[in-house]
């Protein structure tokens, strides 16, 4: 079967500042998958469509693997991958650093860390009464949240959450030069290893001690996987949890079942999640020839997943466009699918489900101060969400 090419570099600007690119969604009124040209001009595949991007993401054929990947975005080489950072590694590699962070992630430790979310959330939420309105929510309780959280199962002190959030903010920037986003990753690195010789002379019950303790890593080794978990930890669930509180603002009805009934929360955020998919897109690599949907993927083709659309699908979710928090949203794709599924996806959920309804019964007139276009969109940036969220109540 063939496709014509979408000539064009990879949308992320959002129109409506919770939908999908507007060119993604025409795209995907066309079929699910489609030829595309590479922002360096090389050919390539944009996937639209639900199935066609779940059976891509739990295909082994597909390699994760940045060797002769394509971008499909206009942005600079990507820094280098760090030792460790298993985002970008096939099995068996993959799976063997995965095994030493699962127990860490489990459905029984989350649930112990769940009163001491509580307790932080409660914390912030105090300071923002006593520092009273207006604020910026991002500042005051989406981004400190989520980075308070992931200190305390790492092991990573809060006080240093400035030099972190900082280097964080600047790996994910594609607007950044390769060379600013180098420094980023060896600035983290230099502090995570440090971090790691305290911790392995200073045992503590965390994450970093016991991966200091691991015999079988070299220093790097170590620091790579912990600056996977440090950005991945409070990056994510830090978007979601401010523009969550975006879209819910937007949508009153369905704020009022946030706020009011408590025992919905789970299925909750799992609409938000599907409705919001912050990550834009993953790319992945054919191995071999692959014949998908009637097309013919070849080896070495570069392949792009927009996740954003094929949450958005309406071959698989009913009335795909309306944030509906009232509905099933099982198998959803905002945390990937397949081997490389986020690690993470327990404590994100744990997050969201206690945060967003504090937030919304403490401050039952929360609203926005500003019109909803004029609030600034991270657009730029690798995870989706906004860069402030000005509040007041």
């Amino acid at each position: 079967m063939e496709s014509t090419s979408l000539a064009m570099v990879m949308p992320t600007a959002r129109q409506n500042p919770f939908d999908p690119p507007e060119e993604l969604r025409r795209r995907q009124g066309l079929g699910p998958i489609h030829r595309m040209t590479y922002a360096d001009g090389g050919q390539g595949w944009l996937v639209t469509g639900f199935a066609a991007a779940r059976a891509i993401l739990a295909d082994p054929r597909f390699s994760v693997r940045p060797d002769h990947m394509r971008s499909p975005i206009a942005q600079p080489a990507t820094a280098p991958v760090p030792p460790g950072f298993l985002l970008r590694m096939d099995p068996p590699e993959h799976d063997h650093y995965r095994r030493l962070l699962t127990s860490d992630f489990t459905v029984r430790r989350i649930k112990l860390l769940e009163p001491e979310i509580e307790a932080i959330v409660n914390d912030h939420l105090n300071a923002m009464e006593l520092a009273g309105g207006p604020a910026d929510l991002f500042k005051a309780f989406a981004l400190p949240i989520p980075s308070q959280v992931i200190g305390e199962l790492l092991g990573v002190p809060y006080s240093d959450r400035e030099g972190f959030q900082r280097n964080a903010a600047t790996l994910l920037n594609i607007d950044l030069t390769a060379e600013h986003r180098q420094e980023a990753v060896r600035e983290l690195m230099a502090y995570l290893r440090d971090l790691l010789r305290h911790k392995h002379s200073w045992p503590e019950e965390d994450v970093l001690s016991g991966l200091a303790a691991h015999e079988g890593l070299t220093a790097d080794e170590r620091a790579g996987l912990a600056l996977l978990l440090l950005i991945a930890g409070h990056e994510t669930t830090t978007n979601m949890l401010a523009l969550g509180t975006f879209a819910l603002l937007a949508n009153p009805a369905q704020l009022a079942e946030v706020r009011d009934k408590e025992e919905d929360a789970p299925a909750v955020v799992e609409e938000l999640l599907r409705y919001l998919t912050i990550i834009h897109h993953v790319v992945r690599v054919a191995l071999e020839d692959i014949e998908l949907h009637g097309f013919l993927i070849k080896a070495g083709e570069s392949v792009t997943v927009a996740l954003s659309a094929a949450n958005r699908d309406a071959d698989h979710f009913a009335d795909p466009d309306a944030l509906d928090l009232t509905r099933s949203t099982a198998g959803h794709l905002a945390f990937g699918h397949g081997l490389h599924r986020c690690l993470g996806q327990r404590l994100a959920r744990a997050e969201m489900r206690i945060a967003l309804p504090a937030l919304l019964r403490r401050f039952p007139a929360l609203h926005l101060t500003v019109a909803p276009e004029e609030v600034p969109l991270r657009s730029a940036m690798t995870v989706y969400g906004v860069h402030e969220l000005p509040v007041t109540w």
